[in-house]
Parts: structure tokens; sequence; C-alpha cells
């Protein structure tokens, strides 16, 4: 069993970590790893390779930024040409970006079976471009793993039952392999001069949020009126935006602690310290979750709907007076249903795809 794992972000990078290492002790598995180089800042990169033991990629594309169209076709160019050369029996594919996205065709274009883990996650709100992506790969795809029932409701919706299953999230799996290690060798907390639960966390990487210079603007005035301090990893394109739409002065705020993309274990150590997680981020909303932090997403729908309903996670939008409010008005609850699954999604992953 050949697979082409095609990953380019960092959450992919999580993802397949722990799918490759189990496919290791496969014998009859064989991967080869594409980096397409969406992302190629080396905190949002090459580190994540280090330190979650993922093998080296055998192929780089470095495709670097440009719109979604130049995007996807440079890779479309260069994975089209990897998969006659590799011939691959599965392409393996994670999430919703534009790597998954030109996997997802260039597979289909050669008839070759795609796999996609973390299906049937819905939005439902098709300006998203990840939106876009995961209902086309959903599509495109012919094993779906998805990480909730909630998954795989909507994959029903859609007419899709063949392939499906509910796998839990890989996301857990990672957390609970590599939490307590990134505890002990981070100091990220020293460096920052950070007191347990006596800051907030806040990420921003959304296109709907990054290129609309209001939300933007909206979403750094609230950051400057929150209470406790706010550690904010900068994005390259969110940093981008920024100095575009001349908001610097914005970020340069006694309350705001601006910092570059954190290392994994770097962002686990404090987001698990945090009082509050802001994010437009899926997986920092999952990973919040699992943390156990109260979360206010950064924008006005999720798919993770999971996390809203149990009362961990709240919308708020790019509304300044919301995110004030919700912020101050957080409530951790009482119960902490068991959303993700039982830690061993990859395991159950690779196991199907073996006896298939």
């Amino acid at each position: 069993m050949k697979i082409l794992t095609v990953v380019g972000a960092r959450p992919q990078f999580i993802k397949a970590s722990m799918i490759s290492d189990v496919l290791k002790t496969r014998a009859n598995a064989d991967e080869v790893i594409v980096h397409t180089g969406q992302h190629y800042d080396d905190n949002m990169s090459s580190v994540f390779f280090k330190q979650l033991e993922l093998p080296k990629p055998d192929h780089y594309l470095g495709v670097g930024s440009a719109s979604p169209g130049k995007q996807i076709g440079r890779m479309l160019e260069k994975l089209e040409r990897i998969m006659v050369s590799v011939r691959p029996d599965i392409v393996l594919v994670y999430g919703d970006t534009n790597s998954t996205l030109a996997g997802s065709i260039a597979a289909a274009n050669l008839h070759i079976p795609i796999a996609h883990v973390e299906a049937g996650l819905r939005s439902f709100n098709k300006k998203m471009p990840e939106e876009r992506n995961r209902i086309l790969t959903d599509h495109l795809s012919d094993w779906l793993f998805c990480p909730t029932p909630a998954a795989v409701k909507n994959l029903g919706r859609e007419g899709i039952h063949r392939g499906v299953y509910q796998t839990g999230d890989i996301m857990y799996d990672v957390l609970l392999h590599f939490k307590s290690r990134a505890l002990q060798q981070s100091n990220i907390l020293k460096e920052l001069s950070l007191s347990p639960k006596h800051y907030d966390l806040t990420t921003i990487h959304r296109a709907e949020n990054t290129d609309d210079t209001g939300r933007l603007k909206a979403i750094l005035k609230a950051l400057q009126q929150l209470k406790r301090k706010v550690v904010f990893p900068l994005h390259p394109r969110t940093k981008q935006k920024i100095q575009a739409f001349g908001l610097t002065h914005m970020i340069n705020h006694p309350s705001i602690k601006t910092t570059k993309p954190l290392r994994y274990f770097d962002l686990i150590t404090i987001a698990s310290e945090a009082n509050t997680i802001l994010t437009d981020s899926g997986g920092l909303q999952k990973e919040s979750y699992m943390l156990k932090v109260p979360c206010v997403t950064l924008r006005d729908e999720t798919e993770w709907t999971e996390t809203v309903e149990t009362g961990w996670n709240h919308l708020a939008g790019a509304d300044p007076k919301k995110i004030i409010h919700t912020v101050q008005a957080l409530k951790i609850p009482q119960v902490h249903p068991p959303l993700f699954g039982d830690g061993k999604t990859a395991e159950k992953i690779c196991t199907i795809l073996e006896r298939s």
C-alpha cells in the first residue's frame, strides 16, 4: 500500500505526524510525503517536522504565497507530475487548505483514490475559501474520515454515505501524545514574562478577517480593551495586512504582546495556561476545548458547532462590544464531554485503509 500524503500548512503537519508514525509500524505501508510549501515560514513549516518527528518530505514544491487560483494551479502542475512518477495507491489529504484541494483534484484527474482526514466539516458559509475547499474535497474522496457525529450528518445531507467513517479527531491524538513533552520542554512563558491564567491568547489568520479592513481594525480595537495582557502570534499574512492597512499602531499597544508564529510546543504551552483564547482558527478552537480553556471565536459561524453547544466556545464575530462582553461574561462549564474520540484516530484510519 503506497500512500502519497499532501501537506502544506501548520495544521496538516501536526495531523500528519500521528498517521505517519502509525504507518511506520505497518509492514505493507509505504508513505511518500509531499510538502507544497503553502506555509514557508520556518516556525510554521520546517520546525514542525522536527518537533513532531515527522519524516522529512520526499518532495518540496515551494509554491509560496499567491492568489488562490495561482497557488492551486502551481500545486496542480507539480503534484500531477509527482503522482505520475510515484504511482501511489492512495492520496491522503488533510483539512481544508488550498493544498488539500490541489491534492484532491490532482488525484481525481489521475483516477487515484483519495482519503480525506477531517471530512464533513461545514460552516455553511461558502464565501470562506476553506468551506469551498472542504466541500469539493469531500465530494471527490473515496474515504471520508469524520471527527464527530455532526460531520457524518453533514455528509449525509449532501448524499455522501459510502466510505464515511467516524474515527474521532486526529488532533486529539497529537495533543495526548505531545502535551506533557511540550510543557516540559517549552520555556515560552518565561521568555515572554507570562504568569499562568493572567493573559489571553489570540490568533487571526482567516481571509474574512485579515482581508477586510473594517473587521481587522475592529478586532484589534477589541484586543486593546481586554483587561489582561494579550499574546498575539502574528501569522505572516496577518502581519502583512496590518502593515498594508496602516494599522501597525494598533498592535503597538501596552496590553498587546506580538510574537512571531509559535512553534507547536510553545503554542500548546501558551494555550494551556491562557485564561481565554480568542481566535478564528478552527484548529485552535478544538485545542482550546481539549485543553479546557474557554474560547471566543472571532467569526460569525464555526464548523466546530459541538464546542459552542457545550458552552466552551462562543461566537463573537468582529464586533468589539460583543467581543469584550463575551470575554467578560465567560464562565467555565461544569461538564466537558469527550467530543473528539479516544485518542486512537490514527490507528483507526490506517486500519481502515489497510483493509480496503
